[in-house]
């Protein structure tokens, strides 16, 4: 038995947890530069805000209703989803995080489910002023369904579900009152086709003809259907998968014109992609560099990239830094309004089987490991950019616009809240 445990709202309730002026009032988190809608509160959803909507289309309604608009501060969410991560760890044997916000724990053998789910809601809550609510299910795609049905009472109560306790008979009114879209893994298009077929609940997917359903839509719709029927085709991943490709981008903040601004930029986002390998143990083969002006601008567009390779697979920060710069000279054209910039290491392996060349400088390789973990260690103590590159400049004029953005809290001492 799998239990999903998931933050309501999660970036709207990291805000909440901190501000309670913010409480009970409609509340929508807003993307990088402060554009589209990415967490929005119940009282925000009940006024019609939908997700991905631009902020610049709902300023009238903002201001007729009163609604708050924070900007993204990842800074902070991933602190927060670290906490949870680790409390709900403690009370299970085996756990697989799946996002940011939500994982699953394996609940097999544990004879009152109910009482240790409501125990789980009531010490992250207590803990981290964080709410959750938690579905149980034999398997991920069901433990699934039963979370959405716990926040959204449809069966349960109190924010738990458990299909593993109910009759069939309920269970089945329960899926065939949950609209086919729902079902984790079924997207927008594949609903559609599924709703013109006739299969328009999540009851008439699970006793649909598996194989018919295979032949046409491929073997993860067979494995969602059979899970549905309580066989499990998704196994508990302990350890997440190593990372393919590590993308550091933004948007800017304003308008870049000039190639000395652009080189700061992806220098800037070098150096935060590089924190990223070395943190994953691992090293790069290649990295591509690529920049874009606005498509959505009624200006001269222009975007491209560009791949360049390394002789020896690098986690050097200034490795990395004169590749970038390097790509970025054979992709720059003058006379355009840049929007977006960044870097994308790729060809990743684990730094501890790194092939070694003939030709390499050790004792260079040495000292620029010394160097970077020098600079891993006082930026991850006193502030990311506390030491950088030249390059990377100062100023950063560029940034994106973050102009509602709340306090880190709980990862800078300056900023933790007085208590009076």
């Amino acid at each position: 038995m799998l239990a999903l445990v998931d933050v309501n709202n999660f970036y709207v309730s990291c805000e909440r947890a901190f501000d309670v002026k913010l409480h009970k009032r409609p509340v929508v988190v807003l993307s990088n530069n402060d554009g589209c809608v990415v967490s929005r509160s119940n009282e925000a959803k009940a006024l019609g805000v939908k997700m991905g909507q631009p902020w610049f289309q709902m300023r009238d309604l903002a201001k007729q209703h009163g609604i708050i608009a924070m900007s993204s501060n990842y800074t902070l969410y991933g602190d927060m989803s670290r906490r949870v991560m680790s409390i709900l760890a403690e009370m299970a044997p085996r756990q697989e995080i799946y996002s940011i916000d939500e994982c699953f724990l394996d609940l097999s053998g544990i004879r009152d489910r109910e009482s240790l789910a409501r125990t789980m809601r009531q010490r992250v809550l207590q803990w981290t002023h964080l709410p959750v609510c938690v579905g149980i299910a034999p398997t991920k795609v069901l433990a699934k369904l039963a979370n959405h049905c716990a926040k959204k009472g449809l069966a349960g109560s109190g924010g738990v579900c458990d299909f593993g306790a109910m009759p069939p008979n309920q269970l089945d009114q329960v899926l065939q009152g949950i609209e086919v879209g729902e079902v984790w893994g079924i997207g927008r298009k594949l609903a559609a086709h599924l709703i013109g077929g006739g299969i328009k609940t999540v009851a008439a997917l699970r006793d649909a003809d598996a194989a018919t359903l295979r032949d046409r839509f491929g073997v993860v719709m067979e494995r969602i259907v059979r899970e549905l029927r309580g066989d499990a085709c998704l196994g508990l991943a302990e350890a997440p998968e190593p990372r393919q490709e590590i993308t550091s981008s933004r948007s800017f903040g304003r308008h870049v014109k000039t190639y000395e601004e652009l080189r700061e930029a992806v220098m800037t986002y070098t150096a935060r992609a590089g924190e990223k390998l070395r943190r994953d143990g691992s090293v790069a083969g290649a990295m591509r560099v690529f920049v874009m002006t606005n498509p959505h601008k009624n200006t001269p567009q222009y975007q491209r990239q560009t791949r360049v390779g390394f002789h020896s697979a690098t986690d050097d920060v200034i490795q990395l830094s004169q590749a970038a710069v390097s790509g970025l000279r054979e992709i720059w054209r003058d006379g355009f309004i840049y929007n977006k910039a960044g870097v994308i290491l790729t060809d990743l392996s684990p730094k501890a089987t790194r092939q070694v060349t003939l030709f390499e400088d050790t004792e260079l390789r040495e000292k620029r490991g010394r160097l970077n973990n020098v600079l891993d260690t006082l930026n991850g103590r006193f502030g990311r950019g506390t030491i950088a590159l030249a390059g990377a400049g100062t100023q950063k004029g560029w940034k994106l616009k973050a102009e509602m953005r709340s306090p880190p809290y709980t990862t800078d001492w300056n900023q933790l809240l007085v208590v009076k």
